[in-house]
């Protein structure tokens, strides 16, 4: 289960304690604590084992303070600091099971604009710089603690969102007295944490969880997202230059389990907080006693919202839940306005027995019709069902949601998540990219639409029934990375996996490992390969793209290309009867889009 599913399942999270209380106590007292990834490694990882071992489900980088801005004089060593915080955290966590490590940032510790002399721009800056570094290191996502601004804190997403996708927890600190207590301070900050781009809200820091009590019973007023509460354990005392916390943890187990019941479920501890509280906590929320209790937000959305009409699936999402097998066929969309060829194509592959014709959206950046005018008359003239891309580079977030709903509003339910080539790789390369969002963005988009809500959070009348697909390339150069954006695709809601065309059965059995461990079903992408150009070019030209030496070298034998296209649907046919054994689903890619190299394709390998 990755983090962002673990917090969004409404189950009681546990978090670390106080890296530094920790660091000190073990002598390491030179500031930042954070320099003590670089300075006493070994003492770092064993803090965070030690949070571990004492039941802790994530631990925070030893970060807070890692920020560029923050180290000011230090600031040479930030990218190298937090890469080593990650990792060491990260080694900690592979020592035990199911465990994250979420990359800790705090606020640049100097006032910002308008008060200060700190620039927002500079916020969002230092927190891209620092959470890419931290991505390097192997973080499973962020927490964003601390931060008494909530306008800095929105910089700070922002920045961290310019580089990852990897969920978010944000965290305000609350030094307000009981008097802004009293006139609801909480429960404005909590709304607006809650507009940013995060996947929990709450407090952290300054307070015990007496105080911290009333913060989430507040903040619970005011959103629907999961609540995070990491208070200290109470007031501290200085004793020879230092500050002690006082507050046993078998206290703090029992105020902090109140928290949950106030509806916080993201709980920890922060400054004085040792694995000892933690350990108690865990105790706690192992024996079973404590209860969640609904955000008052929730119920009273329940209460007010009326009950809205879910959209049934398409033909092909229908067949796709019930575990039948599916084919596809991608055709080609010509340059203009006549589609005369794809639509007796589609016609063609409709009585073939195909389930989906595919439609891409200006694929290689070249100019094409739009791709819901043609699917719109595939359903008119043909009666065929498609499966429509949908591409992020020519739309800005407001467009995205605006075509997507007129989309659906035409009777359009099956969408393919693409990124999209950049606009300078196509017919007119100095027309600008958006990219506000890319397909791992587009897919939740998609995913809250089958809610009944847009990406702000209101509703839009019914749930959608959009069937969501992305793409996914077994046989890519860096294959960590694209199983990586493949898990963030199937947690923010896809629904089917399209593969990049495959040659070879082992390539193929990579594909169909990879989509049943997610639980999505695979639609296996064959392409029939024309003549050896055609091959030599797939091979070498085109980015994912690997032909075993074999099937090159056998088309490369053949007489003329009408052998070499009969080797290459003769091959193609092979794969796709094994394909039919494996994975749920055929996504054919015949050359120019013909359908009568598809249907002899299905055709073979259907006997």
């Amino acid at each position: 289960m990755s983090f962002a599913k673990l917090v969004a399942s409404g189950a009681i999270v546990l978090g670390d304690g106080a890296n530094g209380t920790c660091l000190a106590a073990a002598g390491f007292i030179r500031r930042p604590y954070d320099l003590a990834c670089l300075d006493a490694p070994d003492l770092v990882r064993s803090t965070h084992r030690s949070y571990f071992a004492a039941g802790a489900d994530f631990v925070e980088t030893n970060t807070f303070e890692a920020n560029s801005i923050r180290l000011g004089d230090q600031a040479g060593v930030m990218h190298e600091l937090n890469v080593a915080a990650a990792r060491l955290a990260r080694e900690a966590a592979d020592e035990f099971s199911g465990k994250f490590v979420l990359g800790a940032i705090g606020p640049c510790g100097k006032p910002v604009e308008p008060i200060g002399s700190i620039r927002l721009a500079d916020v969002r800056c230092a927190a891209a710089e620092q959470a890419t570094a931290l991505l390097e290191g192997g973080v499973d996502g962020f927490i964003l603690e601390t931060f008494i601004d909530v306008g800095e804190l929105a910089a700070a997403v922002e920045g961290v969102r310019s580089v990852s996708d990897l969920p978010i927890v944000a965290a305000k600190a609350y030094v307000e007295d009981g008097e802004a207590l009293a006139e609801g301070l909480p429960i404005q900050r909590a709304r607006q944490m809650s507009d940013l781009a995060v996947q929990a809200v709450g407090a952290n820091c300054v307070v015990g969880p007496q105080r911290m009590l009333d913060l989430v019973r507040m903040i619970s007023e005011a959103t629907s997202l999961p609540i995070i509460a990491f208070p200290t354990p109470g007031v501290p005392q200085l004793v020879k230059g230092q500050l002690v916390y006082d507050a046993s943890a078998e206290y703090f187990a029992r105020a902090a389990g109140r928290l949950v019941e106030a509806g916080a479920t993201i709980i920890g501890g922060c400054c004085g907080t040792t694995p000892a509280h933690i350990h108690a906590l865990r105790a706690l929320i192992d024996s079973g006693t404590l209860k969640v209790k609904p955000h008052a937000a929730v119920v009273r959305e329940a209460r007010e919202r009326p009950q809205l009409e879910s959209t049934p699936p398409s033909r092909f999402g229908e067949k796709l839940a019930r575990g039948e097998f599916v084919t596809a066929v991608e055709m080609d969309v010509p340059r203009g306005l006549k589609l005369d060829r794809l639509l007796r194509g589609a016609e063609e592959l409709k009585a073939a027995g195909v389930d989906v014709i595919n439609i891409s959206d200006g694929a290689r950046a070249r100019l094409r019709m739009t791709p819901t005018a043609v699917v719109c008359l595939l359903h008119q003239q043909v009666g065929m069902e498609a499966t429509m891309h949908f591409s992020c580079r020519d739309r800005n977030l407001l467009a995205i949601q605006a075509d997507l709903l007129g989309a659906h509003a035409l009777g359009i339910r099956n969408i393919l998540a693409v990124t999209g080539d950049p606009a300078n790789v196509g017919d007119y390369p100095s027309a600008t990219s958006v990219f506000d969002v890319d397909a791992i963005g587009l897919v939740r988009i998609l995913s809250r639409f089958n809610e009944g809500i847009d990406l702000a959070g209101y509703s839009i009348g019914v749930k959608c029934g959009f069937t969501i697909a992305v793409a996914f390339n077994p046989a890519a150069g860096d294959p960590d990375s694209e199983l990586d954006r493949l898990r963030r695709k199937v947690d923010a809601g896809a629904t089917v996996v399209y593969t990049q065309p495959v040659f070879d059965r082992e390539t193929a059995d990579v594909a169909v490992a990879a989509c049943s461990a997610l639980g999505v079903p695979c639609l296996m992408g064959v392409l029939p390969l024309r003549n050896p150009r055609h091959a030599e070019f797939m091979h070498n030209e085109v980015p994912g793209v690997r032909i075993p030496s074999w099937l090159r070298e056998r088309i490369a034998g053949s007489i003329d290309d009408a052998e070499a296209l009969e080797i290459g649907v003769e091959e193609a046919a092979k794969l796709s009867s094994y394909l039919r054994t494996v994975a749920q689903g055929l996504y054919l890619l015949p050359p120019f889009g013909n359908p009568a190299i598809a249907r002899r394709v299905i055709e073979a390998s259907s006997v």
